[in-house]
């Protein structure tokens, strides 16, 4: 038996490939299948089940794609009904794999669906759980997700996920391996650890989660301090449960080549969004007017969901010379498939055939030292919890993620500087601003991680009094 976890780093998420005696199985596979055909020929394996944990919302699986072309069955958990054949399997059904076997255990709260997977030795000892969104380690699934679909509360789901996690999970040796599907940096839980596996034994000495005395004390704890979806998860859930375009199809889309006029003739529509993938210093320095910047180098894929939002948006890309690719696949993780295309030859081609150009008014950390003062407006658009443990004094908490609610009350005839942590951030509510006409500000390169090694004044303290006079 053999357990390989496949670790995606800008989405945190985990899927995973198990072979036994010949067969295998794949549980969450990312909507690339190809590598994962590499494996099963390497390996000289047959795919025998896809296994999905719940209908996911922060990126859109490769169930569909990997069952077309393997003809592998895909397995959902009970009350799961996506508009696809499958198997749903019963609670505690047993799936033969080789010489090992995979329980089902349904463990409802995350969402109704939402099944973990115990992998059984060839001596039927219970081996690893693959837990999806149930139990992450440090933490436990959000369960604010599914509340409309089911018709109930987050305290009913969250109560629910209290008795899965009572009846099926804690009963569980503590010598079990806990393979989740997420992990720091996700969006799907709050409190989640660096680390991608783990013993259950200590998950029940430290998870905040699984140490709560009472089932009210439990619904309090999960719930506390969640901030809002990303506004595209309910579209990845959507295509995760009814299906979508292959991957071969969006990709060949967003592998199109277009030359400079055929670039500027699609771009003509407001309907079209320019995503520009180049690293933020660069795009300061120049780039094609109205285009939205998210560095393919940072939390791309998750950005793009959350500040783009509609799945649905037609997208015009320009990237680094050689990772044209790259980028339209880590789009079609997040279900952004209406690809229209590359600027050929990227950016350069564009500066060279003479087209206009816009610029980000960066300035260093040094500069904004000078320039500061008690008057001065600042927009911070770091989180709220890091905004709250420090920031520039008198300076205005804006997140990136709410910025397409709040960029519509800017005043373009006041000045203003822009920061986040590090410059990621600011960049893309830079390009954002811009694309919607709000021009008259100056954005800090470095964030406050270079900031605070000025010695501008810096608080803790949240103000909001001069917040209407910018806004």
């Amino acid at each position: 038996m053999r357990i390989e976890q496949i670790y995606t780093g800008c989405l945190a998420q985990g899927a995973y490939y198990i072979h036994s005696a010949g067969e295998s199985v794949i549980i969450d596979p990312l909507r690339e299948v190809q590598p994962y055909l590499h494996r099963l020929e390497k390996d000289g394996v047959v795919l025998k089940y896809i296994f999905e944990t719940h209908f996911h919302a922060d990126f859109v699986s490769g169930h569909l794609d990997l069952s077309k072309k393997t003809g592998a069955p895909i397995v959902f958990g009970p009350t799961a009904s996506p508009s696809f054949d499958c198997i749903i399997a019963e609670d505690n059904q047993l799936f033969t794999v080789g010489n090992v076997k995979i329980q089902v255990l349904h463990t409802p709260g995350h969402t109704m669906e939402s099944t973990c997977y115990l992998l059984l030795d060839a001596d039927g000892t219970p081996h690893s759980l693959f837990s999806g969104d149930t139990l992450f380690l440090g933490d436990v699934g959000r369960p604010d997700l599914a509340q409309k679909a089911a018709h109930l509360t987050q305290e009913d789901l969250a109560g629910l996920l209290y008795d899965s996690l009572l009846n099926k999970i804690m009963p569980l040796p503590n010598e079990v391996m806990v393979y989740p599907a997420h992990g720091a940096g996700s969006a799907c839980g709050k409190n989640m650890m660096k680390e991608t596996m783990d013993l259950l034994g200590h998950q029940k000495e430290m998870n905040y989660a699984l140490n709560q005395p009472s089932k009210e004390a439990f619904i309090e704890a999960v719930l506390d301090g969640l901030l809002p979806p990303p506004s595209y998860f309910p579209m990845n859930v959507a295509m995760n449960k009814t299906g979508y375009e292959s991957v071969d199809v969006v990709m060949g889309n967003g592998m199109r080549k277009l030359r400079v006029d055929a670039f500027e003739a699609a771009a003509e529509s407001m309907d079209v969004v320019i995503l520009d993938t180049r690293a933020p210093g660069e795009f300061a320095n120049g780039f094609v007017p109205r285009s939205i910047n998210i560095g393919i180098d940072g939390q791309f894929a998750p950005w793009v969901g959350s500040v783009l939002g509609d799945v649905k948006t037609p997208i015009l890309l320009i990237t680094a010379p050689g990772r044209e690719e790259e980028t339209a696949m880590r789009l079609t993780r997040v279900g952004f498939d209406h690809l229209l295309g590359h600027l050929s030859g990227g950016f350069e081609t564009w500066a060279g055939a003479g087209k206009e150009v816009d610029t980000v008014n960066r300035i260093s950390p040094q500069i904004f030292e000078a320039e500061w003062n008690k008057e001065t407006y600042v927009l911070d658009v770091r989180k709220e919890t890091e905004y709250a443990a420090e920031h520039v004094d008198e300076a205005y908490n804006k997140p990136l993620d709410s910025i397409n609610s709040w960029f519509m009350e800017m005043d373009d005839s006041k000045p203003f500087y822009l920061h986040c942590a590090g410059g990621y951030r600011s960049m893309i509510a830079a390009s954002i601003l811009k694309s919607r006409g709000v021009h008259n500000f100056k954005e800090v390169d470095g964030g406050f991680a270079a900031i605070a090694k000025t010695q501008l004044p810096k608080t803790d303290f949240v103000c909001q009094s001069k917040l209407q006079k910018l806004l």
